[in-house]
C-alpha cells in the first residue's frame, strides 16, 4: 500500500521543480563562461552556439561542419542574417579550420571577420565595446596567418595568387615595393603571436588589425649612409593586412578579389579603412626578443672583452634597429665591460613602446671590445658619432642631430664622459714628460695617440648619462689577479700594438718616451688610483653639456658605504651633475630595473622639452601613454 503513495509523492515532488532557475556562481566562472571562444578553447562561444541554435544547425553543425558552415552562410548572403550571423560564421569557419586543418576555411574566416569588423555600411559597423569585436580581429589574424603559410613552414608566404575558398576562389594582389625598407628588403615573415616570450620584463602589444610579424632585412641594393647603421640579421616588426573592397558584397559572389599590403612599423603604425584610421596590430616585444634569440650577443659578450684572443673580435661600430631617422633625437647606448649591446634590451623595450619616447628620439649602439684602452675605445666612440653627424647630414639640415644622448652603463659612462670633456694634455701628461709635438713617431702612431688622448667635447652631445659608473674606478679592478690575468687574456688591436712599437722598442727606461710598459687594459684604467681614472674624474663636463647620474645600490646601510656589487656609491657620485638618482635596492646591472628605466624616460622627455626640434606629442589620449604590458 505505501509503495505506490510513496510513489505518487516523488511525482508531485518532481512537478513542483522549477523547470528553469539560476545558481550563483563566481566571477571567475562568469567571466571565462562570457569569453570563452573559439581562440580560447576548442568550442565556440555561447554567441555563435545560439545562432547554431536558432537557425536549428547544432546537430548538422556536429555531424558535418562544412554542411552547416554552407548553410549558414546561405543565411548571411541572402540577407536574412545580421552581425551576429556573420560573427558566428567567422568563428565556426575558423573553430572548423582549426580541428580540420583546412587552409580554404581559415581563410574563409578571415574574410567573414573583416566583413563583420568593415562593413559596406558603416552604420552596421560592430561597436568597440562588444568583445566580438575584438575576438573578431583575432580570427581575421589567426586565420590570414594559416592561409598564408604552407604546411609545415614557419614563416608566412606574402605574393600575388589565388586561393580556394570553401565557396569560390579569392584572387589577392600584392604590390612588392611594399617589401622595399630603405635600401634593404623585407623577407622571412614570422608571425610572432605563436611566440611566448621570455627574458624580457613586459611584453607590449599594439592592438589592431592584421597579422603581427618579425621580418628578417637583407640588402637590395647600393646602401645608403642611412641604411648603414642597421645591425646584420635585425628583425623589423611589421603587419600583414589583407583588404577586400566591400567585403560583404564580396563575400556573397564565388569570385573575390583582395590586396594583400604589408606595413613595416618604423613606417606605419595605423592604416586608413572606410575613412577610418584603424590601428595596426603591432608587437615590438617579440620583434626583439626574436632577434637576440636569433643573433650571437650573449656568446660575443667574452669575445668582445678579451678580443681577437677568442676569434670573436668585431669592428668597432654605431649600429640600430632602423635607418637613421631625420627628426629625431638620437640616444647613443655605449655598453660595459664584458656586456654587449643586448644588454640595453629591457630599457629600449619600455622606451620605445612609450609613444612620447618613440616619436622624438631614435635609437643607437656603440659596440666595441671593452677590455681595450678606456682612451682608445672612447676615441672609437667620438669617431663614429662624428661620422654618423657628416654622413647623415653633411649640410646641417636636421637639428635633431645635434641634440645627442650619450647614456653609458659602467665603462661605457667613463667613454660617455669623453665625449663631453676638454682634456687639454693631461692624459698625455700622465704617461710622459716629453712634450708631445716633439715626439718622433709614425704619422700614424702620432695621429692616433693624439686623438685617443688629447680629448675636446663633441658639440652635437648635449647630454650624457650616467648608470653605475666607476668615475674613481671600481674596488673588484683593483684586485692585482684580476688585473694580471686580464693582462694575459686581453688582446690589443693592431693599430694599438702598432703605436706599442714606437713607444716601447727603447729597452732602456729611462730614455723610453712614456713611462708605461705596456699599454693598460681597461680593468687596469679601473682600478682605483690609476693615474688615467683619476685623471678622468678630475675634468669636468665641458658647458653646456647637461649630465645624469643613475647609481644602483645593493642592501641597506649609509649610502657612503654603499656597493653595487661592482662599484661604489662613492665611485659613481660625481658633483656638477643635473640629478642624482639612487636606485635602492638594485645591482650593478640596474639597466633592467624599473626605477632605472622611469628616471630614463623622464631625462630624455625633459630633452625633447628642451629641445622641441624632435616630433611634437599626440594629442590622441589613446597615444599619451604607453601601451600596457603584457606579462
Amino acid at each position: 500500500m505505501w509503495r505506490p503513495l510513496l510513489a505518487t509523492a516523488v511525482l508531485l515532488a518532481a512537478g513542483c521543480t522549477a523547470p528553469v532557475g539560476v545558481k550563483r556562481v563566481s566571477v571567475h566562472d562568469e567571466h571565462r563562461q562570457l569569453t570563452r571562444n573559439a581562440l580560447t578553447e576548442a568550442e565556440a562561444s555561447d554567441v555563435s552556439q545560439i545562432i547554431l541554435r536558432r537557425h536549428n544547425l547544432v546537430e548538422l553543425y556536429a555531424a558535418d561542419p562544412a554542411a552547416a558552415l554552407a548553410r549558414l552562410r546561405d543565411v548571411v548572403v541572402s540577407g536574412d542574417g545580421g552581425n551576429d550571423d556573420l560573427y558566428a560564421l567567422a568563428e565556426l569557419s575558423y573553430l572548423y579550420a582549426a580541428q580540420a586543418n583546412s587552409r580554404p576555411h581559415a581563410l574563409a574566416a578571415a574574410l567573414y571577420a573583416y566583413a563583420y569588423l568593415f562593413p559596406d555600411d558603416p552604420a552596421q559597423r560592430p561597436h568597440g565595446i562588444d568583445p566580438r569585436f575584438r575576438w573578431a580581429c583575432d580570427i581575421y589574424a589567426e586565420g590570414l596567418t594559416q592561409a598564408l603559410r604552407e604546411p609545415g613552414a614557419k614563416a608566412l608566404h606574402l605574393e600575388s595568387a589565388t586561393y580556394p575558398l570553401p565557396f569560390g576562389t579569392l584572387a589577392v594582389t600584392f604590390n612588392a615595393d611594399d617589401l622595399v625598407w630603405g635600401s634593404r628588403q623585407l623577407t622571412d615573415f614570422v608571425p610572432v603571436s605563436e611566440y611566448e616570450i621570455y627574458g624580457l620584463r613586459n611584453r607590449y602589444r599594439q592592438p589592431g588589425i592584421g597579422v603581427s610579424l618579425a621580418a628578417q632585412t637583407v640588402p637590395a641594393g647600393a646602401s645608403t649612409p642611412a641604411d648603414q647603421l642597421i645591425e646584420e640579421k635585425v628583425r623589423v616588426p611589421a603587419t600583414a593586412l589583407l583588404r577586400l573592397d566591400s567585403p560583404r558584397q564580396q563575400i556573397a559572389t564565388s569570385t573575390l578579389i583582395g590586396q594583400l599590403e604589408l606595413y613595416a612599423a618604423t613606417d606605419r603604425e595605423e592604416v586608413e579603412i572606410d575613412g577610418t584610421e584603424v590601428p595596426l596590430e603591432i608587437d615590438r616585444t617579440a620583434t626583439v626578443a626574436v632577434t637576440l634569440s636569433e643573433t650571437q650577443f650573449w656568446n660575443q659578450e667574452l669575445g668582445n672583452f678579451l678580443g681577437q684572443a677568442t676569434g670573436l673580435r668585431k669592428t668597432a661600430r654605431l649600429v640600430a634597429a632602423e635607418p637613421y631617422r631625420p627628426g629625431r633625437i638620437p640616444v647613443v647606448f655605449v655598453h660595459g665591460t664584458n656586456s654587449s649591446n643586448g644588454r640595453w634590451a629591457d630599457m629600449v623595450n619600455d622606451l620605445d613602446n612609450d609613444p612620447r619616447i618613440r616619436r622624438r628620439f631614435q635609437f643607437w649602439f656603440f659596440t666595441y671590445d671593452s677590455g681595450n684602452p678606456i682612451a682608445y675605445s672612447a676615441m672609437l666612440l667620438r669617431r663614429a658619432l662624428r661620422n654618423a653627424v657628416v654622413s647623415f647630414d653633411p649640410h646641417g639640415g636636421d637639428p635633431c642631430l645635434r641634440q645627442m644622448v650619450v647614456i653609458g652603463h659602467s665603462q661605457g659612462g667613463l667613454l660617455t664622459k669623453m665625449t663631453a670633456i676638454d682634456s687639454g694634455p693631461a692624459f698625455w701628461n700622465n704617461v710622459s714628460e716629453m712634450p708631445f709635438d716633439s715626439l718622433r713617431l709614425s704619422d700614424e702612431s702620432h695621429k692616433l695617440l693624439e686623438e685617443a688622448l688629447f680629448v675636446q667635447p663633441l658639440p652635437f652631445v648635449t647630454r650624457v648619462v650616467f648608470i653605475a659608473t666607476p668615475h674613481r674606478g671600481s674596488y673588484m679592478a683593483s684586485f692585482d689577479l684580476v688585473r694580471r690575468l686580464a693582462a694575459k687574456l686581453i688582446s690589443m688591436p693592431r693599430e694599438v700594438t702598432a703605436v706599442g712599437t714606437d713607444l716601447f722598442a727603447v729597452r732602456d727606461p729611462t730614455k723610453r718616451l712614456v713611462s708605461l710598459e705596456r699599454f693598460p687594459t681597461s680593468i687596469d684604467n679601473m682600478s682605483p688610483g690609476n693615474p688615467f681614472i683619476e685623471t678622468l674624474s678630475s675634468i669636468p663636463i665641458a658647458p653646456g653639456v647637461a649630465a645624469n647620474s643613475i647609481i644602483p645600490v645593493e642592501g641597506v646601510g649609509p649610502l657612503e658605504d654603499g656597493v653595487d656589487g661592482v662599484v661604489a656609491y662613492r665611485s659613481a657620485h660625481i658633483d656638477g651633475v643635473e640629478s642624482e638618482r639612487v636606485v635602492r635596492p638594485s645591482s650593478h646591472s640596474t639597466q633592467s630595473n624599473p626605477e632605472t628605466v622611469d628616471e630614463v624616460r623622464r631625462i630624455l622627455l625633459l630633452q625633447a622639452d628642451q629641445h622641441p626640434c624632435a616630433a611634437a606629442a599626440p594629442t590622441d589620449q589613446s597615444e599619451k601613454q604607453p601601451p600596457a604590458p603584457d606579462k
